[in-house]
């Protein structure tokens, strides 16, 4: 006959390292939660807002500079002022060729600093 052993009671698992991996998981996923509000950009896109009105101003950036209606220019705020009539005249950016969503949100930057208001981003 074999014999085995005594019998043990069975064992209880200890709750308390999932508790802990819990508890880990939570605070992370709301750190992760909040980094990713600070970094949002007020964008408004063709086709949702009033009509276009008053002379062209259409802004092509690429990766190599600006140029506004076709021409390429250095200081982007001036060369707008003789096109607009207030900051909350509508601007058109269109990024072109190799240019980045950095080189984008630079302009942006740039124009909001200006104290352009409207600025819409085309295809």
């Amino acid at each position: 006959m074999f014999s085995f052993g005594s019998i043990r009671p069975a064992r209880r698992p200890s709750l308390t390292p999932m508790i802990d991996v819990v508890f880990l998981l939570l605070v992370f996923f709301m750190l992760a939660a909040r980094f990713g509000t600070d970094f949002a950009l007020p964008l408004q896109t063709a086709g949702s807002g009033a009509a276009y009105a008053g002379p062209p101003r259409l802004v092509d950036i690429d990766a190599g500079g600006v140029a506004l209606n076709g021409v390429a220019v250095s200081d982007l705020a001036a060369a707008l002022a003789p096109l607009m009539s207030g900051p909350d005249d509508a601007v058109l950016l269109r990024a072109r060729g190799a240019a980045t969503v950095q080189d984008l949100v630079r302009i942006l930057d740039d124009l909001r600093a200006a104290g352009l208001t409207r600025l819409i981003v085309v295809e």
